[in-house]
C-alpha cells in the first residue's frame, strides 16, 4: 500500500471514531446519565467511554454492543445511526 493510501486510511479510521464519539455523548447526554453513572450502569470503564467519546480510541464489538444495548437499540441499529452521520459516499479505501 502506499504511503497517500495509508494515510487516507488513517484519516478515514479518525473520521469513524469522531462520529462514534459524538453519538455516544449525545445520547449518554440524552439519558441524563454523567460518565461515572453511565459507565458504572453498564459495565463500561470510565476512562475507556470518555477516550471513546472524544475520538480517542477504536472499540471492540463488544463494547460498542453494551453501548447500543444501553442507549435502547440493537447493534444493528446502532451501527446504522453512525452510518447515516458519516458522509452519504463515505467509503473506508476511497
Amino acid at each position: 500500500m502506499q504511503e497517500d493510501d495509508i494515510l487516507l486510511q488513517k484519516q478515514k479510521k479518525q473520521e469513524i471514531l469522531n462520529v462514534l464519539g459524538e453519538l455516544v455523548h449525545s445520547s449518554r447526554v440524552s439519558l441524563n446519565k454523567g460518565i461515572n453513572t453511565f459507565s458504572y450502569e453498564y459495565d463500561i470503564g470510565n476512562g475507556l467511554l470518555s477516550r471513546l467519546e472524544k475520538g480517542n480510541i477504536d472499540t471492540k464489538i463488544t463494547t460498542l454492543w453494551k453501548l447500543a444495548n444501553a442507549f435502547g437499540y440493537k447493534c444493528s441499529d446502532f451501527v446504522k445511526l453512525l452510518e447515516e452521520k458519516l458522509p452519504k459516499d463515505f467509503n473506508f479505501y476511497n
